[in-house]
């Protein structure tokens, strides 16, 4: 499932193609020099190279307002009133992306293609055509790569949890889409599944699944729960100060992953995925660069109130330097309209992204630095700067066909005849970008302080990119006040308009926010500690509102914040009624730890 292969390559030295097994002799010194000759394979390398992915969040809860449906969705809702795969497929090549994944299947069962092995689908909606046919057309149309999302989890399937039978049904779900449609670029599986400690549990046979990719399209690169490329561990849009492509962490697929992972205490959200120390604990080492998975919008899925909150220019392009800027590949999503388009707004940024990108990088000001160069620990590469230019960013990237193997750097500029740190880092791999205040130069300086074997550098380029003023778009959009209190007087960090100040119960009890005067509100907001993994983060609630904090009214039953696990942002949930109320009653149910608490880092009302 997972080879290994070595070959004689310049110089005679032994690469590990994809995978390496350590030698139970092996030293630490051993076990790095064996990590830096671990290289990717031609499909994981071109993917890398192609750095920007999008995602199309599109389906049955486009229609319901939902991030996750429960399956239980009439098709009948399905009606898109003027899809247009040609305009969505335009509006993301206008921003620099080479390759499209669209959510073939999302969580609840609903099919944008005509499954015969399910009704819940687009052949028993109104709209009766073949979303997955229009888009791949689409793709091949205006030279853009075609991926599939295919969700593990489905909540419709009658069989999910009778393992054989769901394996089945999944691997003939998955070969539809991997002969039906063309040329498939990248195959991505999430690991989502809110069944709980109570629901179905779904043992997925991988190696069937993984075989029948490799089989039906063997160009293409498995993401997520795949064995080529890995969840960077959230979806802010920000990768690791320290990105290794080459790390002990087994992907899920592989037989032995999950006592790899144990036997290390690492998993996707680790910090440490690649030291030295880390590595020289390691069985075993594989070629897992990280994908950085975020939305455009605050959601997934398409919602109407989320116009507001497209993600601003500035922010996106923070977003390019934090993910492909630091040796990651950037996937970001753009949800359909309920017509079945990309929103004006987003198709707007999207292009201000592209021409900005394109703009930015389209002259290098360093002289000579695209040469492939080798360079020991300690040494330097010297470069001339064109006279006159102004710059503010330099991009350094290693050869990574020949492994990532520089471990830490320092960036120079040689200004009025005196050298002028501008920037240092840890890791480079694919591409490592430092921005510093803008200057003229006569010369740049890169050193390599610390290195596993010979570094294999690129490229060394010196650049301009237009500052730009301003953060995300996005206001916020409920209100609260210092003045407001729960009953037994802790809930200060609830209301005090900071997020790193987080509160939390003693207990599941609920708390009851006195507003201090009536309100007219059509809803309310919740805000976790913006980490994934943090603890207390609340997952299932009931919300209640009252005059007198005696009679109660419940806004709609039992609820659940949708993806917050891995996506932990402002929840704004809207009653389907507004309600007027000096009294809110929060209530949760169930938390990502189950650990008996939960914790806020803020708390409001909707009033607009």
């Amino acid at each position: 499932m997972i080879a290994m292969l070595a070959s004689c390559m310049g110089g005679g030295e032994k690469y590990y193609e994809k995978h390496a097994i350590i030698p139970d002799s092996a030293t630490a010194e051993e076990i790095a020099d064996i990590a830096a000759r671990v290289i990717p394979t031609r499909n994981q390398l071109e993917w890398q190279q192609m750095e920007l992915t999008a995602f199309l969040h599109y389906g049955i809860n486009t229609y319901t307002n939902r991030e996750w449906g429960d399956g239980k969705e009439s098709p009948e809702l399905f009606n898109p009133t003027a899809f247009d795969a040609d305009q969505i497929v335009k509006s993301i090549k206008a921003g620099g992306f080479k390759l499209i994944i669209l959510t073939c299947k999302h969580h609840d069962g609903f099919c944008l293609w005509p499954s015969q092995y399910t009704e819940h689908s687009v052949k028993n909606s109104p709209y009766k055509g073949d979303i997955v046919k229009e888009i791949s057309d689409a793709c091949r149309k205006n030279g853009i790569k075609f991926g599939v999302y295919l969700s593990p989890w489905d909540r419709n399937a009658p069989c999910y949890g009778d393992s054989p039978k769901y394996n089945e049904y999944f691997i003939n779900q998955l070969t539809e889409l991997l002969t039906n449609y063309g040329e498939v670029s990248e195959v991505w599986f999430d690991g989502a599944c809110g069944e709980g400690p109570n629901g179905k549990v779904q043992e997925y046979d991988w190696q069937a699944i993984t075989e029948t990719i490799h089989r039906l399209q063997p160009e293409a690169v498995t993401a997520i729960c795949g064995d080529d490329i890995r969840w960077v561990g959230n979806e802010s849009g920000k990768g690791r100060e320290s990105e290794w492509n080459v790390t002990p962490l087994a992907p899920k697929v592989y037989a032995n992953a999950m006592q790899l992972r144990k036997e290390l205490g690492i998993d996707e959200v680790t910090r440490d995925l690649g030291s030295r120390e880390l590595i020289s604990k390691a069985k075993e080492l594989f070629w897992y660069a990280s994908e950085t998975d975020v939305s455009i919008r605050p959601g997934w899925f398409y919602h109407e109130n989320q116009n507001n909150y497209v993600r601003s220019l500035k922010n996106l392009v923070d977003i390019y330097f934090s993910s492909v800027g630091s040796n990651s590949s950037l996937l970001l999503n753009i949800p359909p309209t309920l017509e079945g388009k990309v929103h004006p707004t987003d198709s707007i940024r999207l292009k201000e992204f592209g021409d900005y990108i394109r703009a930015a990088f389209a002259e290098d000001y360093a002289i000579g630095g695209d040469k492939n160069l080798k360079v020991e620990q300690g040494g330097s590469v010297t470069l001339d700067v064109k006279k006159g230019a102004k710059v503010n960013t330099i991009m350094v990237q290693e050869d990574i066909a020949k492994g990532q193997r520089v471990e830490s750097f320092k960036a120079e500029l040689l200004i009025g005849g005196q050298w002028i740190e501008i920037g240092r880092g840890t890791t480079i791999g694919y591409k490592r970008l430092l921005r510093f205040p803008a200057t003229e130069a006569e010369k740049v300086r890169v050193t390599i302080e610390s290195t596993r074997r010979t570094a294999e550098i690129s490229r060394i380029g010196l650049y301009y990119c237009l500052e730009l003023d301003g953060t995300a778009s996005a206001t916020k959009e409920y209100i609260s006040s210092s003045s407001w209190s729960i009953a037994d007087g802790t809930g200060k960090r609830l209301f005090d308009n900071d997020i790193r100040s987080i509160w939390k119960s003693a207990d599941m009890q609920p708390i009851v926010v006195n507003m201090g005067q009536e309100l007219a509100i059509s809803g309310f907001t919740y805000v976790p500690a913006e980490t994934v993994g943090a603890e207390g983060v609340v997952t299932k609630y009931r919300i209640y509102v009252s005059n007198d904090a005696a009679a109660w009214t419940q806004m709609g039953g039992e609820r659940e914040f949708e993806n917050i696990r891995n996506n932990p942002i402002a929840q704004n949930v809207r009653f389907e009624t507004p309600a007027k109320a000096r009294y809110i009653k929060f209530e949760p149910t169930e938390t990502t730890d189950n650990n008996g608490t939960f914790t806020v880092a803020e708390f409001g009302a909707i009033i607009k």
